[in-house]
């Protein structure tokens, strides 16, 4: 049975679905992973067909409070009308993409809203794969919402008008669509509805430990635990790093992922300032933003991409952005983090971990400083509980086997 998985996103967002693709495949299935073109070495890695979308969500993002029209009324036009031509070449690609055929599609949280018009016409089952709560719920805020609960009443409420922006922002693209596929005009709003009342099944891969499924969502979504990016069998750390981390106690480790590009110099100073003050080694990984501390000195290295589930479990701490996958590995890990959250999801989720006791409290990036974060640094060290909880919801989370259920959930709908 033919599976396409259609992801659009950064790094953080499609490297998920590469381990996810991989168990799949090792289950008897063909796959094959859409995605943004840059990112065909990491599916074919994993042992999947790549199909590449012309869409490049690589362009840097504004750090939160760093200024610009973005919250000006002709900022957020200007960003609609952005988001809207993004949508129309990203459901153009979702088309081609499609055209070798598949018996059934797997959506992310990005495509699902284009998705659900391919798969109607495909006549194809369509799974949800999220790797962000969207259904209103009066348990949480929308992830965009920098984190701050509403209360339940105001969760949901706000919950709902992000439902009918993300219907607005995909309207047009939907209506080319639509009339692209030869299927009758319906509003995007009716669409989602039409899928809501018919319950689709949207499984969400991250961990209950981190978010439980709130008791007031529908039958038919699903938190069902992470899914990790494709790691092949035997894979060690290179030399230098392995070579490292034998040769002193524990280093934090310092990543900002595809967040903070251009703004790699200052962050490294921020970074190496703020380790000595506190007297730790740390690792430097380059991400976007270009980290490199710059330095031959022997408490400080350098490294570039590095598998986070090999890497973290040897690391006193984790600094990072809040992204999902990352917040999600080093809890696996049983580290403290120390989130700085940049944008969109990255602070819900640094509340998040910060809420379970695992993670000291998130620094928003626009208040980053080498004092800030060398006095976190020491909280994250010095308080054992950090850790020992950690490394509790670490335990938590080796009984969740996200892949596993994906897998029978496409089982059960393609061979009923």
């Amino acid at each position: 049975m033919r599976v396409l998985i259609l992801v659009a996103g950064s790094h953080g967002d499609v490297a998920p679905y590469t381990g996810l693709g991989a168990r799949l495949r090792a289950a008897g299935f063909d796959v094959a992973l859409a995605a943004p073109e840059g990112f065909a070495g990491m599916a074919e890695r994993a042992g999947l067909e790549f199909r590449g979308l012309p869409v490049d969500w690589r362009t840097p993002a504004r750090p939160e409070g760093a200024g610009g029209g973005g919250t000006a009324p002709g900022g957020r036009r200007q960003l609609m009308r952005r988001a809207a031509a993004f949508m129309r070449e990203l459901g153009q690609g979702l088309v081609r993409a499609a055209e070798p055929g598949a018996d059934a599609l797997l959506l992310s949280t990005t495509t699902a809203p284009l998705g659900w018009h391919l798969a109607e016409a495909l006549e194809v089952p369509a799974l949800g794969a999220y790797l962000q709560p969207v259904a209103p719920t009066s348990a949480f805020p929308p992830v965009v919402s920098a984190g701050r609960s509403f209360g339940g009443w105001g969760n949901r409420a706000m919950g709902r008008l992000a439902v009918r922006v993300v219907d607005r922002m995909h309207a047009e693209a939907a209506r080319d669509l639509r009339a692209e596929l030869g299927l009758p005009a319906v509003p995007q709003g009716q669409v989602r509805r039409r899928m809501e009342e018919g319950r689709w099944e949207v499984l969400h891969g991250f961990s209950e430990v981190l978010l439980p499924r709130p008791a007031d969502w529908r039958p038919g979504l699903d938190v069902v635990g992470n899914w990790w990016p494709y790691c092949p069998p035997g894979t060690r750390l290179p030399g230098d790093l392995a070579d490292f981390l034998d040769a002193g106690p524990p280093p934090v480790f310092v990543g900002f992922g595809s967040m903070a590009a251009g703004d790699g110099a200052r962050l490294a100073e921020i970074a190496v300032r703020a380790l000595r003050a506190a007297g730790l080694r740390g690792v430097l990984q380059a991400g976007a933003a270009g980290l490199s501390a710059g330095v031959s000195g022997g408490d400080v290295l350098d490294i570039g991409e590095i598998p986070h589930r090999l890497l973290f479990p040897r690391t006193a701490a984790v600094v990072h952005h809040g992204g999902a996958g990352t917040t999600a590995a080093a809890l696996e890990a049983g580290v403290p983090s120390v989130p700085v959250p940049v944008t969109a999801d990255q602070p819900f989720w640094s509340r998040r971990v910060a809420a379970l006791g695992a993670a000291t409290g998130p620094i928003p990036y626009r208040n980053l400083t080498a004092e800030s974060l060398a006095g976190e640094l020491r909280r994250a060290v010095d308080e054992t509980g950090l850790r020992a909880r950690a490394a509790r919801a670490a335990g938590r989370m080796t009984a969740e086997d996200g892949a596993g259920s994906v897998v029978r959930r496409l089982e059960r709908l393609l061979c009923p």
